[in-house]
C-alpha cells in the first residue's frame, strides 16, 4: 500500500426517482483533479449501488482495497436546493421506500438500542470550506432513513473500528439539469462546474484534516 495520504471519494448510482444521479460525475471530476495540494495524495472512488446489501457488501471491500485515512461521501438531496453537509448518522430506516433492488427494510432502525451516530466537530471545518466557495452549504442534522443515512451510518461504524479511516464526511447534493436537457422552471440553478468546486474546496479540506490526524 502506497505511503500516501489516501483519500476515498464515494457516490450512488441512480434509484428509484432519479435516474441520473450528479454524484457520479461530481465524485469523477473531483477524483482526476492535479493539484500541487494533491501531490502527495491518492485519491479513489467508488460509486455504490442504491441498495442496503451493495452497502454492506462493497463499503468493506472498498475500505479493504483503498485503505484510506479519510472518506468523502456524497450523495443526493433531491428536494433540497442547497449543499447539506451532515453532521450525524439516524438510526433510522425507511419501511416505505425501496432501494433500487426493490427490497424494503423489514424494520425501522438500523442497530437496536442505538440513538445516533455523529461524524465529529470536522464537519463545521468542511461547512466553512464548502460555503467559501460561493455555494448556499448548511449544516444539517437528518440525513434522512435512505441509503444516504445508511452509509453514513456504516461509515462511521468503521471510523470507530480499529484499522479504520480516521474520518469520514457524508455530503448531500442537490439535483442538477442533466447534460443537454432544457431548464425546466423552478430547478435548481446551480450547477456541476459549481459543486466541483465546492467539491474542491471540501476535499482539500479533508486532506489537511487527515494529514493532521494521522500526524
Amino acid at each position: 500500500m502506497s505511503d500516501k495520504l489516501r483519500i476515498l471519494v464515494t457516490g450512488f448510482g441512480p434509484f428509484p426517482g432519479a435516474p441520473w444521479n450528479p454524484t457520479q460525475p461530481l465524485v469523477a471530476r473531483l477524483t482526476r483533479l492535479r493539484r500541487p495540494a494533491f501531490a502527495d495524495v491518492e485519491l479513489s472512488h467508488h460509486i455504490f449501488p442504491v441498495t442496503y446489501k451493495a452497502v454492506d457488501r462493497e463499503l468493506p471491500l472498498a475500505l479493504a482495497q483503498h485503505q484510506p485515512h479519510a472518506l468523502l461521501m456524497f450523495g443526493l438531496a433531491s428536494r433540497t436546493g442547497y449543499v447539506r453537509i451532515e453532521t450525524r448518522a439516524r438510526n433510522a430506516v425507511t419501511m416505505l421506500w425501496p432501494d433500487a433492488s426493490q427490497a424494503r427494510s423489514r424494520k425501522g432502525s438500523i442497530e437496536g438500542g442505538a440513538d445516533a451516530k455523529m461524524f465529529g466537530p470536522h464537519t463545521a471545518k468542511l461547512l466553512r470550506a464548502a460555503d467559501g466557495s460561493g455555494l448556499d452549504a448548511r449544516a444539517s442534522r437528518d440525513a434522512g432513513s435512505y441509503l444516504c443515512n445508511y452509509l453514513s451510518w456504516r461509515a462511521i461504524e468503521a471510523v470507530e473500528a480499529d484499522n479504520g479511516p480516521r474520518l469520514a464526511a457524508f455530503v448531500h447534493i442537490p439535483p442538477l439539469a442533466r447534460p443537454g436537457s432544457p431548464r425546466r422552471k423552478g430547478f435548481p440553478r446551480i450547477t456541476l462546474e459549481e459543486l466541483v468546486d465546492a467539491g474542491e474546496a471540501m476535499l482539500l479540506e479533508m486532506v489537511r484534516l487527515a494529514r493532521r490526524a494521522t500526524s
